[in-house]
């Protein structure tokens, strides 16, 4: 009787495991066919010069994404830039160097700061970075660079957790110093898994919506290497002009919405695979 309830609880169980899997699966799907629909009438209004033009002029039904894309991929750019030695120096220094009664706050703290809403991120670039910087791709990237570290060093601290103790032990018993362990150690075992953490933060900050348009400035057809001018970025235009867009208005809007998608789809796929492949091989030597 016991044994009988036990496999119809584990029955239950598997059948509900995958349909949730199962209900991710075709959320995931009905998004992309969706949207690719909506976006279809642009696309076939504007052809290739969609992705190619600079000008977006929607009184002239003229939709050329190439400044939003560019805008998008830039201050993402310098968000990692800026964000990746900083987060892997915060990484190292909580795992390898900082005493136990201190790794706590530290990790406390970060925590505190990626569960900060992004509006206030923006706002306090506009009050205190744009009128240094300006409304540029910069002050962008230095926003997203904010946000995205605490993102990059969790995902870097988990990794380099995962680095045997009798390898570090063995490098500073045969007197290597705790840089050289570190490079020689640390560094072999968990750069996949950091790569991972870095492009999984670069898919955070390409992604970025409400910050990002409150500092880029929102000027049209820049695509330029000056990170002191302003810009725009999809993220920023859908959200800024959707609410006053007529039908083929939209349909651009949606077809930016869809070419970010698919770009954030690919940077995470990318992503998790050099991190479950890094994993995989740090099993393998232990």
């Amino acid at each position: 009787m016991l044994r009988g309830k036990r496999r119809t609880a584990d029955t239950a169980f598997r059948w509900i495991a995958i349909g949730a899997a199962a209900a991710v699966l075709v959320i995931l799907a009905l998004i992309a066919v969706v949207m690719s629909s909506r976006a279809f009438p642009v696309l076939d209004h504007m052809g290739l010069d969609f992705f190619t033009s600079k000008r977006w002029s929607p009184a002239n039904t003229l939709f050329g994404a190439l400044p939003f894309i560019w805008g998008t991929v830039y201050t993402a750019f310098i968000a990692v830039t800026l964000a990746v030695p900083v987060s892997l120096g915060v990484a190292l220094f909580i795992t390898q160097i900082a005493p136990m009664r201190l790794r706590r706050p530290l990790v406390y703290v970060l925590d505190l700061l990626a569960v900060i809403p992004s509006v206030v991120f923006g706002l306090w670039g506009i009050l205190v970075l744009s009128p240094i910087l300006g409304r540029s791709f910069l002050t962008a990237g230095v926003i997203l660079a904010i946000m995205i570290t605490p993102i990059i060093t969790s995902l870097a601290r988990e990794v380099i957790e995962t680095t045997p103790p009798g390898e570090k032990e063995a490098a500073l018993a045969l007197g290597a110093t705790r840089w050289e362990m570190i490079w020689g150690s640390v560094w072999p075992h968990s750069k996949g898994g950091l790569v991972g953490a870095v492009m999984l933060g670069l898919g955070r900050a390409m992604g970025e919506t409400i910050a990002a348009a409150l500092v880029i400035g929102s000027a049209l057809g820049q695509v330029t290497l000056d990170a002191f001018k302003a810009g725009n970025s999809m993220p920023a235009v859908i959200a800024n002009e959707w609410g006053e867009a007529d039908a083929m208005h939209k349909s651009a809007l949606i077809a930016l919405a869809v070419v970010l998608f698919l770009i954030t789809i690919a940077v995470n796929l990318v992503a998790t695979a050099i991190v479950r492949r890094s994993m995989a091989r740090s099993r393998g030597k232990a």
